[in-house]
């Protein structure tokens, strides 16, 4: 309760224009934030763009929180860091090439250029001895400076309308991850004997009667207080 407590202190502050605080909360939530944007590494964003995106997102969070939602703050943010990344894949969805590479690919050109200028165009493999680099990482490089294809533009030849998102392999055990810490964080706000039930049959593997036994009420009544959390988690977790 007291780090509860001390988190609202912050955020009180923070909404009142307290900008340690609002540091603050950043700083404290860092892992938060890097375990939301790790299912989108790749969809073609730099890392550290998609960090940016993930700490607007918990700004807006920290602005538009209300103690009257009756959730944890981290409850209430992950949804808002997820918008915010959606929402830059959706309007601004692009390939971005790292800045690593665009500077290659910039001195590669001016090699190349000065290179043609002294009547001799280079190949790739001069290229690649000249940068110590792998060929592959020229042809790369030098495909790295065209211009950027959006992630939703439509697929040439695509009967079924697709686009390259749809392509994208989907990193599975990051979902797993966030699924996991979005369920915890919603088994923690059920009232006491609701978390008891949960944890009892699905952490270990008792039985509704066990339950019921150790709890001192019916079977029954077990199966309907499970039906109707279940039916709750389900609806909250995809909100």
């Amino acid at each position: 309760m007291a780090d509860y407590e001390q988190n609202v202190a912050l955020i009180k502050l923070a909404q009142s224009g307290d900008e340690n605080a609002k540091n603050l909360l950043i700083q404290q939530n860092y892992p938060l934030v890097k375990s939301v944007i790790r299912r989108y590494r790749n969809k073609g964003v730099d890392y550290d763009d998609l960090f940016q995106l993930g700490c607007v997102g918990f700004v807006k969070a920290i602005n538009n929180f209300d103690t009257k939602y009756n959730v944890k703050f981290s409850t209430y943010a992950v949804p808002m860091i997820i918008g915010e990344v959606k929402r830059f894949l959706r309007d601004d969805g692009y390939i971005k090439v790292s800045r690593a590479m665009k500077v290659l690919s910039l001195q590669i050109k001016k090699y190349m250029d000065s290179s043609i200028q002294t009547g001799k165009e280079p190949t790739i493999q001069d290229i690649a001895e000249h940068f110590d680099i792998t060929p592959s990482d020229v042809v790369f490089a030098l495909d790295a400076s065209r211009y950027p294809v959006s992630l939703y533009a439509p697929i040439d030849n695509d009967e079924e309308g697709g686009n390259l998102a749809d392509r994208l392999v989907v990193d599975d055990q990051s979902e797993h991850e966030l699924d996991h810490f979005i369920l915890k964080e919603l088994i923690n706000e059920l009232e006491p004997r609701e978390r008891k039930i949960i944890i009892m049959r699905y952490y270990r593997d008792k039985t509704q009667s066990e339950i019921a036994k150790e709890l001192g009420v019916s079977q029954v009544q077990v199966s309907r207080i499970e039906n109707k959390i279940l039916t709750n988690l389900r609806k909250k977790f995809n909100e």
